[in-house]
């Protein structure tokens, strides 16, 4: 029986994750528990699982957490703030961690994780895209594993096993083209935050479903992938593929390509992720081609979805780029769903941030300069969001890179 710690337990990698755990009670056990700010959901489920310890992000609810499960026996190890994310992360016999933290929030529990030799079954992107440069040295030095638990990575890693190392030569990345797929860009003025969230294919969060509206889910996956699996980023590709049946491809040297299938569920990869290197039989719904009828493939639309290109540039900047490149664009949704900006206010506030820090891109940073060009950028938004015309100033100009950012990032419009 595998041990598991659940990181973002209320959300909906954290709900599927459980369904999971409770479907096959013989193969997985709930170590620890950590959430956000739903207490009723978290005390739900620390009275189903009952962990040895969890924690809620939110510190000021811990005392309606305790009071939810007091009459538990034992009581769990109750927790409450960033700190008690942490300890959670990196507590006990946990074999595994499932991040399903959204955003740069999940960072620093991962690297607490890792530092404590668990391995890691990662849904959240931010952990590589913003903290890459110090989170890749780390699970190398410690030696856990991390296995990509979203349904893009796992099909690239699913299907390289077996593949001769060497042997890769291009990722095919497949993109549902999000809510606005088939609207024409002239609409994309009139965009509402219901219009957003209506994801044609798959039940997400808030923040993930924008940002599969922008296409921004896919560019920072490019980035996620050239850290996982160590490919420029000429070789990797993105595709519409609107039925969200081929998860992602790959094309070896000798031109082969294979592709991982499979209905939209997010189970499938996080089971692998959990059960990997063994597949456990399931009595879900089988794939049936028929029934599934058309795949179909187009090419994104650039002029539609400017974020993809954004994220290609910043990827291929390097340094603490994609780290601006992911403050900016999580601060830049966050007003969006608070209606306080425009849909297409959400790309020219990133490439804004993202402009106004190449001059000072940390080359090869280290976690606190990860944070700081974190802070930095959500700051810049906000600056620039208010009207501000206040230039704050930017901690790693001490450190800036040698070579300047692709002409291409500032050529977005």
């Amino acid at each position: 029986m595998k041990a598991i710690t659940l990181l973002g337990s209320t959300g909906s990698i954290g709900t599927q994750t459980l369904d999971i755990v409770a479907q096959y009670p013989d193969q997985f056990r709930i170590v620890g528990l950590a959430a956000g700010r739903n207490v009723e959901m978290l005390a739900q489920q620390i009275r189903q699982f009952r962990p040895a310890i969890a924690a809620i992000s939110d510190e000021r609810k811990l005392p309606e957490l305790k009071e939810a499960v007091r009459d538990i026996d034992p009581q769990p190890i109750l927790l409450g703030g960033e700190a008690g994310i942490i300890e959670v992360a990196q507590y006990g016999d946990a074999e595994a961690v499932v991040t399903g933290i959204v955003g740069c929030a999940g960072l620093l529990p991962t690297i607490a994780a890792i530092k404590a030799g668990k391995d890691i079954a990662l849904a959240n992107k931010e952990t590589l895209i913003a903290g890459g440069p110090a989170v890749m040295p780390l699970v190398e030095q410690h030696g856990v594993k991390l296995l990509p638990a979203d349904s893009e990575h796992s099909a690239i890693f699913q299907c390289l096993q077996g593949v001769p190392k060497g042997g890769l030569r291009r990722i095919l990345l497949t993109a549902s083209g999000g809510a606005f797929r088939d609207w024409p860009v002239d609409k994309l003025p009139e965009v509402t935050v219901a219009d957003a969230l209506k994801h044609p294919n798959w039940s997400m969060g808030r923040k993930i479903t924008v940002d599969s509206a922008t296409l921004m889910n896919k560019g920072l996956e490019v980035i996620e992938a050239h850290f996982l699996f160590g490919l420029d980023y000429d070789r990797i590709d993105i595709v519409i593929h609107p039925q969200s049946i081929i998860h992602s491809l790959i094309e070896l040297q000798d031109t082969s390509v294979l592709a991982q299938l499979g209905w939209p569920d997010m189970r499938l990869p996080l089971l692998y992720a959990l059960s990997w290197p063994e597949r456990i039989y399931t009595d879900w719904e089988q794939l049936d081609l028929v029934k599934a009828g058309s795949l179909t493939f187009r090419e994104p639309d650039h002029q539609k979805y400017p974020c993809m290109q954004l994220a290609y540039a910043a990827g291929r900047a390097g340094g603490s780029m994609p780290a601006v490149l992911n403050a900016a664009n999580e601060q830049a949704v966050a007003l969006f769903l608070e209606e306080k900006i425009k849909f297409l206010d959400i790309p020219r506030l990133i490439e804004y941030a993202c402009d106004r820090h190449q001059a000072d891109n940390c080359a090869n940073p280290s976690l606190d300069d990860i944070l700081a060009a974190d802070k930095w950028a959500r700051q810049e938004v906000m600056a620039k969001q208010l009207g501000s015309s206040v230039t704050l100033p930017n901690p790693l100009s001490a450190k800036k890179l040698e070579v300047p950012v692709r002409p291409d990032l500032a050529q977005i419009g």
